[in-house]
């Protein structure tokens, strides 16, 4: 009878748990002892996953004792809750975060391409407006394929015959690229973190594809000659990743996995194609076991908008 009993909670508590990955509630309530602060709400299950991976990942760090994997996981330290905690506190806060973010990405990209000062001044108002625009006024978004326009001006009035298509071009891409797709952070803001975290394990999941799927030769043939290392097992890695990460985060959806398995792994080779034409390994030097802020962004500029039509 025991041997029953015992065989039988062991099936309910597995029910219980596939019934928790698949439908169950990631709304959490934490009360802190002492000052009697209550935290409710999906953010409170977010934030709870991100410490305990971090912590995990932490470990895993630690015994294997390589400096690199080190500077990468005190990096995510400071990541995580510099990204968190604004998008927590609402979209006005999450505005100033895609502001930031943007002026600096446009800083980098502006060394990458050598865009002229009138050009590089207008992606950084515009990494500015774009967020406050989807914060106060979302309408405004709209005018994105004007603003591309728009950028051409300046080329135009310098009657620029040799470079003046190439810094119409790169400014205009630019302003979709960067301020416009970070914008999507302010757009998709009750899901920002979720989709912010899911492209980031998507990612490791790209690299663990690519690393374990190596020893066959489909999964060994590279994406694009851009980078050798973004290969066909590292996109399967991405998309199993992102479903199974998506899935336990009780957010899961066909766009969504598309947005992030396949708009990662594209957003990453984006940003090669603009450091390989300047003849750089990265964007910049800042961010330690990264590179700059590009280097970490660059899967997240076509996650977000991507995210905000298929999700």
């Amino acid at each position: 009878m025991s041997t029953r009993i015992s065989a039988w909670a062991g099936h309910e508590a597995a029910g219980g748990v596939i019934d928790w990955i698949v439908d169950g509630n990631r709304t959490w309530t934490v009360t802190v002892p002492g000052v009697g602060w209550v935290f409710t709400g999906r953010g409170v299950f977010l934030a709870a996953t991100a410490i305990v991976i971090l912590l995990l990942a932490g470990i895993g760090v630690a015994l294997s004792r390589k400096a690199e994997l080190r500077r990468r996981w005190t990096t995510w330290a400071v990541i995580i809750p510099a990204v968190g905690i604004p998008i927590w506190i609402g979209r006005g806060t999450t505005a100033l975060l895609a502001a930031a973010l943007g002026l600096q990405a446009v800083r980098e990209l502006s060394r990458l391409t050598r865009l002229p000062k009138v050009e590089t001044s207008m992606l950084a108002a515009l990494a500015v407006a774009y967020p406050l625009a989807a914060w106060l006024r979302p309408g405004l978004m709209a005018l994105a394929p004007l603003m591309v326009l728009v950028c051409a001006v300046p080329a135009v009035l310098a009657g620029n015959i040799d470079h003046g298509l190439r810094r119409a071009t790169v400014a205009g891409f630019s302003s979709i690229w960067i301020p416009w797709s970070l914008a999507h952070l302010v757009v998709l803001w009750h899901d920002a973190f979720l989709i912010a975290f899911a492209a980031a394990a998507a990612d490791v999941a790209a690299w663990a594809g690519g690393t374990f799927l190596r020893p066959m030769t489909w999964a060994r043939r590279p994406l694009s000659p851009l980078s050798p290392n973004k290969t066909l097992g590292g996109l399967v890695g991405a998309v199993l990743g992102a479903a199974l990460i998506l899935t336990l985060l009780g957010h899961i959806t066909p766009g969504l996995v598309i947005a992030v398995g396949l708009g990662g792994v594209l957003g990453d080779l984006l940003e090669s194609l603009v450091k390989r034409t300047a003849g750089v390994k990265d964007a910049g030097a800042w961010l330690p076991g990264f590179g700059g802020l590009l280097d970490r962004v660059d899967s997240l500029l076509l996650v977000l908008p991507l995210a905000a039509v298929l999700g």
